[in-house]
Protein backbone atom coordinates (compact mmCIF):
# COMPACT_ATOMS: atom_id res chain seq x y z
CA UNK A 1 0.00 0.00 0.00
CA UNK A 2 1.21 3.85 -0.80
CA UNK A 3 1.78 5.83 1.63
CA UNK A 4 0.47 9.24 1.52
CA UNK A 5 2.72 12.45 3.32
CA UNK A 6 -0.12 14.87 5.06
CA UNK A 7 0.50 18.51 6.66
CA UNK A 8 -1.59 20.04 9.78
CA UNK A 9 -3.77 22.95 8.09
CA UNK A 10 -5.12 23.73 11.61
CA UNK A 11 -6.83 22.75 14.60
CA UNK A 12 -11.14 23.74 15.10
CA UNK A 13 -13.23 23.66 18.36
CA UNK A 14 -15.99 22.26 17.59
CA UNK A 15 -19.55 23.34 19.74
CA UNK A 16 -21.57 19.93 18.95
CA UNK A 17 -18.73 17.85 20.80
CA UNK A 18 -18.01 19.31 24.01
CA UNK A 19 -14.31 19.85 24.58
CA UNK A 20 -13.39 18.26 21.40
CA UNK A 21 -11.85 19.68 18.53
CA UNK A 22 -11.10 18.74 15.16
CA UNK A 23 -7.42 18.43 13.80
CA UNK A 24 -7.65 18.86 10.16
CA UNK A 25 -4.33 17.26 8.29
CA UNK A 26 -3.88 17.61 4.34
CA UNK A 27 -2.25 15.80 1.84
CA UNK A 28 0.80 17.47 0.58
CA UNK A 29 -0.14 16.41 -3.19
CA UNK A 30 -3.71 16.71 -2.92
CA UNK A 31 -6.72 18.60 -2.02
CA UNK A 32 -8.18 16.37 0.61
CA UNK A 33 -8.79 16.99 4.04
CA UNK A 34 -8.57 14.25 6.84
CA UNK A 35 -10.71 15.35 10.29
CA UNK A 36 -9.53 14.11 13.49
CA UNK A 37 -11.21 14.67 16.83
CA UNK A 38 -8.58 14.93 19.46
CA UNK A 39 -9.11 16.24 23.07
CA UNK A 40 -8.71 19.37 25.10
CA UNK A 41 -5.03 18.32 26.29
CA UNK A 42 -3.94 17.08 23.08
CA UNK A 43 -5.39 20.30 20.82
CA UNK A 44 -3.24 22.48 23.39
CA UNK A 45 -0.13 20.55 22.84
CA UNK A 46 0.08 20.62 19.33
CA UNK A 47 -1.07 24.12 18.91
CA UNK A 48 2.18 25.23 21.39
CA UNK A 49 3.96 23.20 19.12
CA UNK A 50 2.63 24.94 15.49
CA UNK A 51 2.70 28.43 17.75
CA UNK A 52 6.64 28.70 18.31
CA UNK A 53 6.22 32.16 19.72
CA UNK A 54 4.46 30.79 23.07
CA UNK A 55 6.47 28.90 25.31
CA UNK A 56 5.09 27.17 28.27
CA UNK A 57 6.11 27.70 31.69
CA UNK A 58 6.91 24.03 32.13
CA UNK A 59 7.23 21.23 29.90
CA UNK A 60 4.01 19.61 28.53
CA UNK A 61 4.24 15.87 28.50
CA UNK A 62 5.20 15.70 25.11
CA UNK A 63 7.86 18.13 25.89
CA UNK A 64 9.26 15.70 28.36
CA UNK A 65 8.89 13.07 26.32
CA UNK A 66 10.76 14.94 23.48
CA UNK A 67 13.71 15.71 26.42
CA UNK A 68 13.33 12.21 27.25
CA UNK A 69 14.23 10.60 23.84
CA UNK A 70 16.56 13.83 23.27
CA UNK A 71 19.47 12.44 26.07
CA UNK A 72 18.52 9.06 25.22
CA UNK A 73 19.67 9.49 21.49
CA UNK A 74 15.97 7.82 20.36
CA UNK A 75 14.76 9.60 17.22
CA UNK A 76 10.86 9.35 16.51
CA UNK A 77 11.73 9.24 12.79
CA UNK A 78 7.86 9.30 11.17
CA UNK A 79 4.39 8.88 12.00
CA UNK A 80 2.17 6.91 10.23
CA UNK A 81 -1.26 6.56 10.45
CA UNK A 82 -2.01 2.99 9.62
CA UNK A 83 -5.41 1.70 10.45
CA UNK A 84 -9.33 3.25 10.97
CA UNK A 85 -11.76 1.21 12.43
CA UNK A 86 -15.04 2.30 13.50
CA UNK A 87 -14.17 6.36 13.20
CA UNK A 88 -10.68 5.71 15.37
CA UNK A 89 -7.50 6.24 13.74
CA UNK A 90 -4.50 4.45 14.41
CA UNK A 91 -0.81 5.72 14.56
CA UNK A 92 2.83 4.18 14.90
CA UNK A 93 5.55 6.19 15.94
CA UNK A 94 8.88 4.81 14.05
CA UNK A 95 12.06 5.46 16.00
CA UNK A 96 15.53 5.28 15.72
CA UNK A 97 18.24 4.78 18.18
CA UNK A 98 21.68 3.10 17.59
CA UNK A 99 20.10 2.41 13.89
CA UNK A 100 17.93 0.32 15.01
CA UNK A 101 14.32 1.07 14.57
CA UNK A 102 11.56 0.02 16.10
CA UNK A 103 7.41 0.74 16.08
CA UNK A 104 5.20 1.82 19.11
CA UNK A 105 1.94 2.13 18.75
CA UNK A 106 0.55 5.10 19.65
CA UNK A 107 -2.93 7.69 19.73
CA UNK A 108 -3.03 9.95 16.57
CA UNK A 109 -3.12 12.62 18.23
CA UNK A 110 0.00 12.04 20.65
CA UNK A 111 1.84 10.77 17.62
CA UNK A 112 1.02 14.12 16.10
CA UNK A 113 1.95 16.54 18.94
CA UNK A 114 5.36 14.51 18.77
CA UNK A 115 5.91 14.47 14.98
CA UNK A 116 6.18 18.15 15.63
CA UNK A 117 8.69 18.46 18.00
CA UNK A 118 11.02 15.73 16.05
CA UNK A 119 10.06 17.87 12.90
CA UNK A 120 9.00 14.05 11.81
CA UNK A 121 7.16 13.95 8.41
CA UNK A 122 3.69 12.13 8.63
CA UNK A 123 2.13 9.58 6.75
CA UNK A 124 -1.28 7.93 6.33
CA UNK A 125 -2.16 4.88 3.69
CA UNK A 126 -3.60 5.92 0.31
CA UNK A 127 -6.74 3.16 0.97
CA UNK A 128 -7.21 5.72 4.59
CA UNK A 129 -7.67 8.73 2.83
CA UNK A 130 -9.94 7.29 -0.33
CA UNK A 131 -11.87 6.12 2.70
CA UNK A 132 -11.95 8.91 5.05
CA UNK A 133 -10.43 11.92 3.49
CA UNK A 134 -13.09 14.85 2.26
CA UNK A 135 -12.98 18.29 0.55
CA UNK A 136 -14.13 21.26 2.09
CA UNK A 137 -16.45 23.45 0.76
CA UNK A 138 -14.61 26.25 -1.35
CA UNK A 139 -12.04 24.18 -2.32
CA UNK A 140 -11.82 22.34 -6.29
CA UNK A 141 -13.49 18.88 -5.68
CA UNK A 142 -15.91 20.03 -2.78
CA UNK A 143 -18.97 18.86 -5.18
CA UNK A 144 -17.73 15.46 -4.59
CA UNK A 145 -19.28 15.75 -1.06
CA UNK A 146 -21.95 13.51 0.49
CA UNK A 147 -24.94 15.48 1.86
CA UNK A 148 -23.70 13.30 5.60
CA UNK A 149 -20.33 14.45 4.94
CA UNK A 150 -21.29 18.03 4.55
CA UNK A 151 -23.26 18.07 7.32
CA UNK A 152 -20.15 17.09 9.60
CA UNK A 153 -17.80 19.01 8.24
CA UNK A 154 -20.25 21.88 8.82
CA UNK A 155 -20.23 20.65 12.26
CA UNK A 156 -16.28 20.69 12.66
CA UNK A 157 -15.77 24.17 11.92
CA UNK A 158 -19.12 25.43 13.78
CA UNK A 159 -16.85 27.70 16.18
CA UNK A 160 -17.13 30.08 19.30
CA UNK A 161 -13.82 31.63 17.85
CA UNK A 162 -15.86 34.40 15.86
CA UNK A 163 -17.35 35.90 18.95
CA UNK A 164 -14.26 35.68 20.57
CA UNK A 165 -12.43 37.02 18.16
CA UNK A 166 -14.72 40.02 17.63
CA UNK A 167 -14.22 40.74 21.72
CA UNK A 168 -10.44 40.67 21.19
CA UNK A 169 -10.81 43.59 18.30
CA UNK A 170 -12.16 46.16 20.76
CA UNK A 171 -9.09 45.69 22.93
CA UNK A 172 -5.73 47.54 23.12
CA UNK A 173 -2.77 46.03 22.57
CA UNK A 174 -1.30 46.33 25.87
CA UNK A 175 -4.72 44.75 27.24
CA UNK A 176 -4.33 41.72 24.99
CA UNK A 177 -0.48 41.25 25.74
CA UNK A 178 -1.94 41.19 29.54
CA UNK A 179 -4.63 38.55 28.19
CA UNK A 180 -1.40 36.83 26.51
CA UNK A 181 0.70 36.38 29.35
CA UNK A 182 -2.92 35.18 31.43
CA UNK A 183 -3.76 32.62 28.95
CA UNK A 184 -0.07 31.23 29.06
CA UNK A 185 0.00 31.01 33.13
CA UNK A 186 -2.97 29.25 32.78
CA UNK A 187 -1.40 27.24 30.62
CA UNK A 188 -4.55 27.80 27.74
CA UNK A 189 -2.36 27.66 24.68
CA UNK A 190 -5.11 27.44 22.20
CA UNK A 191 -6.58 30.86 23.48
CA UNK A 192 -3.34 31.95 23.70
CA UNK A 193 -2.64 31.27 19.92
CA UNK A 194 -5.45 33.46 18.87
CA UNK A 195 -4.41 36.36 21.28
CA UNK A 196 -1.34 36.03 19.36
CA UNK A 197 -2.68 35.92 16.11
CA UNK A 198 -4.93 39.39 17.13
CA UNK A 199 -1.29 41.12 17.87
CA UNK A 200 0.15 39.92 15.45
CA UNK A 201 -2.53 41.79 13.15
CA UNK A 202 -1.90 44.76 14.80
CA UNK A 203 1.77 45.01 14.19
Amino acid sequence: MSLVRLTIKGISYSQTQNGAYALILSEVDGERKLPIVIGAFEAQSIAIALEKEIKPPRPLTHDLFKNFCDRFEIVVKQVIIHKLVDGVFYSSLICERDKIEEIIDARTSDAIALALRFNAPIFTYKNILDKAGIFLKGEPGAEELSTKEDVEITDIFTENKESEGANYKNLSVDELETLLSQAVKNEDYEKAARIRDEISKRN
